[in-house]
């Protein structure tokens, strides 16, 4: 797809864990899940999902972190930075949104777990579920995801104007 400006890279917050991202994302997301609720310290968490081969790390080694169930959170040894999770047996990696250098054209395409989200809180997300769609329904939201998403305009980062 030419309209993702590929390679994007993202980090931390302090800096030691830093990573690369190389191929378009699946999907954007928001989950309202009380689980995310707390490891974000927010109203929800914000992902990219990426394949798993268009993501890698380059500097810093994260560590397990959060509740491990069926999901392999990872986080910044140091800040505690939640950063990207690896779900099992699904071969991409759910990036953590506001750790990407530059994060203002991301917007939900799906919101999760609408059945927990804060009352207060509304996203421009096209497709809402109460909890986690049937797996069956995943493939076409994917490819309409493909199809129809496009980034928002990146800001220019040109100064001489």
């Amino acid at each position: 797809m030419s309209d993702w400006e590929l390679p994007w890279e993202g980090g931390c917050r302090c800096g030691q864990v830093r990573f690369r991202v190389t191929r378009a994302p699946l999907l954007t997301s928001v989950c309202h899940c009380t689980g995310c609720q707390r490891m974000t310290g927010s109203a929800f968490s914000l992902s990219i999902a990426i394949p798993s081969d268009g993501f890698e790390l380059t500097l810093g080694k994260p560590v397990r972190g959060g509740v491990q169930a069926e999901n392999d959170h990872r986080h910044c040894p140091f800040c505690k930075s939640w950063l990207f999770t690896r779900p099992q047996a699904i071969d991409f990696v759910n990036v953590r949104a506001p750790m990407m250098d530059n994060s203002e054209w991301i917007v939900p395409y799906v919101e999760t777990w609408a059945g927990e989200k804060l009352d207060w809180v509304q996203t421009p997300a096209l497709h809402r579920f109460e909890s986690l769609p049937e797996l069956s329904a995943w493939p076409e939201i994917l490819a309409e995801f493909s199809r129809e998403y496009r980034p928002r305009p990146r800001p220019s980062n040109d100064s001489s104007s």
